[in-house]
């Protein structure tokens, strides 16, 4: 509603005028090329991203023995962020496509001969910009931490509660660096003739067999109860003996360590309630880092439009037309991105990330003041 208030104080126009159903053949003949390049380039980066993300877990589909299909649900589950993350550059880009492509065949010269001005010229595009930052800020606030949440138990889940489909029979298994176990039989979650070698603390290694196993889920992850058995340990001794019932860890689990802190997959109303004392000074960054990405990074769907529009609209009216203008827009898009991020990732406080709102408001302003003038 800002945006449209702002739109309207600097162009004189009326609100019902720069609604859709108010649009001039002009103003849609902008947005249907504008959105069309926008879906295809967002399905062209989603899907290279996602292959990404694919590739990237591979590692993870062979070692724990998922199922395919479980696993392409669990990459499936992070499309929601690679939308977050690429609307922005795919509204500006899109923007950027379509405007030079139109000063280039001199349709942007012809129309400001006819009287547009590059207020006009530039409202089909800011609307676009203003649409998208709304669906931008749907996805951070509600859509992305759902998915995030599900994506981090999914592949807990998958990780270490079927992890005992990765044990075969008679051979050994790498189960992590320095846990190896050998299980001669394997009857769904029993075990019998277990070896089981933990040099993961060189300080303290553990060699144990045993006749019989059964593996458990915990909320630390994958363990085997072992019965009738040895165990030979070294540490700051060497201790040998026999025990009827063992309970060892085949893995940790990422749930509830310091390192498995994950800001993503809380709710907005989580990342708020989070206070300074609670946390460690490296959490509360992230969590000041996550708020910031999702109210303020979907607001550069619209700095960046307004920031395109004003370089080449402007540089298209001049006498001689300016060839360096989309390098310029690119140049100056990526400079404002980067100063944003590294901005994002240095907030310590609230009034810091206020601070930056603010800061974002007003490089907005400045835009569209340079944008509308006269």
């Amino acid at each position: 509603m800002f945006f449209i208030t702002l739109i309207k104080y600097l162009t004189g126009e009326s609100l019902g005028s720069i609604l859709w159903f108010k649009m001039n053949i002009i103003d849609k003949y902008f947005t249907r090329q504008q959105v069309a390049v926008f879906v295809m380039l967002l399905m062209v980066l989603t899907g290279l991203a996602w292959m990404v993300q694919i590739m990237s877990m591979m590692k993870f589909l062979m070692n724990y023995g998922v199922k395919f299909t479980d696993f392409l649900g669990l990459t499936a589950l992070m499309v929601p962020f690679i939308v977050s993350i690429i609307v922005p550059f795919a509204t500006f880009i899109a923007i950027l496509f379509v405007y030079n492509k139109m000063i280039g065949d001199n349709e942007v010269v012809v129309m400001a001969s006819a009287g547009y001005s590059p207020a006009k010229l530039a409202r089909p595009a800011l609307i676009f910009a203003g649409v998208m930052t709304v669906m931008n800020l749907i996805l951070n606030l509600w859509l992305v931490p759902a998915s995030q949440a599900k994506f981090y138990d999914t592949q807990w889940n998958l990780r270490y509660g079927l992890a005992h489909l990765k044990l075969q029979e008679a051979s050994f298994t790498d189960m992590a660096r320095g846990l190896v176990v050998y299980v001669d039989k394997v009857s769904n979650h029993d075990l019998s003739q277990v070896m089981l070698s933990d040099t993961r603390d060189k300080k303290s290694q553990i060699t144990i067999f045993a006749n019989n196993g059964k593996l458990v889920t915990t909320m630390r992850g994958l363990s085997i109860v072992m019965t009738d058995g040895s165990l030979q340990a070294t540490g700051n001794g060497e201790i040998i003996g026999t025990f009827d019932t063992f309970d060892m860890d085949l893995s940790v689990s990422e749930k509830n360590n310091d390192s498995a802190f994950r800001a993503r997959r809380m709710s907005t109303m989580e990342l708020f309630s989070v206070k300074k004392e609670n946390v460690s000074k490296k959490q509360y960054k992230t969590v000041m880092s996550e708020i910031c990405n999702r109210i303020l990074m979907p607001f550069m769907n619209i700095i960046l439009a307004a920031l395109c529009l004003t370089i080449l609209l402007r540089s298209s009216l001049l006498r001689r037309r300016a060839s360096f203008a989309p390098a310029a827009s690119v140049v100056a898009m990526s400079c404002l991105m980067a100063g944003f991020m590294s901005a994002s990732n240095m907030l310590t406080s609230l009034t810091s990330l206020i601070a930056l709102g603010c800061a974002e408001l007003t490089v907005l302003v400045v835009i569209m003041v340079l944008l509308f003038r006269k």
